[in-house]
C-alpha cells in the first residue's frame, strides 16, 4: 500500500516478545480455569457434620466457597469466600485469617471484615443453620 510506512523488523519482535507476558498479567487477574468467575452459592447447599465445627473454630469449604465459624455460644456464621477485591475464590486460612491467592487481600474468616488491602469490602454474609446434625449454607438455608 503506497503512502503506509511498513513496521519495522524491530517492531514486530518487541510486539511478538510482549504479546506473552501480556497474557500472564491477565491470567494471574482472572479467576480459574474454568473460564468463569467462581461463585458463592445460590442455593441451600449442605457442607458437612454439624461436629466438623466445635465451638470457637473455623472451617473453610473450598468446594462450596464458603466459610463457617461457630462462636462460643454455639451460633453459627458463614460468608461467601468470593474476594470482594478481583472475585478470586480464596483458598487459605490460617487460624480465622482467610488468605485471597490472587492480590494477598486478607480477610476474618469470624466476622468477614477486611484486615489487609486491597480489598475494601467485606465478605458477603450468608445464611446458615443446622439441619438433622449437618451444616446448611446459602440463600434460603
Amino acid at each position: 500500500m503506497p503512502g503506509r510506512p511498513s513496521a519495522s523488523r524491530r517492531t514486530v519482535l518487541r510486539g511478538a516478545a510482549l504479546t506473552p507476558v501480556a497474557g500472564i498479567g491477565l491470567a494471574a487477574c482472572s479467576s480459574g480455569a474454568g473460564g468463569g468467575s467462581p461463585a458463592a452459592p445460590t442455593a441451600p447447599v449442605e457442607l458437612g457434620a454439624e461436629s466438623e465445627i466445635p465451638k470457637g473454630a473455623v472451617k473453610l469449604y473450598r468446594d462450596a466457597n464458603v466459610v463457617v465459624s461457630r462462636a462460643g455460644d454455639g451460633s453459627l456464621k458463614a460468608y461467601s469466600t468470593i474476594c470482594t477485591h478481583a472475585g478470586c475464590a480464596i483458598n487459605k486460612l490460617a487460624g480465622t485469617t482467610l488468605t485471597c491467592p490472587c492480590h494477598g487481600s486478607e480477610f476474618d474468616a469470624t466476622n468477614g471484615e477486611v484486615l489487609q488491602a486491597p480489598a475494601t469490602e467485606p465478605l458477603r454474609e450468608l445464611s446458615v443453620e443446622a439441619r438433622n446434625g449437618k451444616i446448611v449454607a446459602g440463600p434460603g438455608a
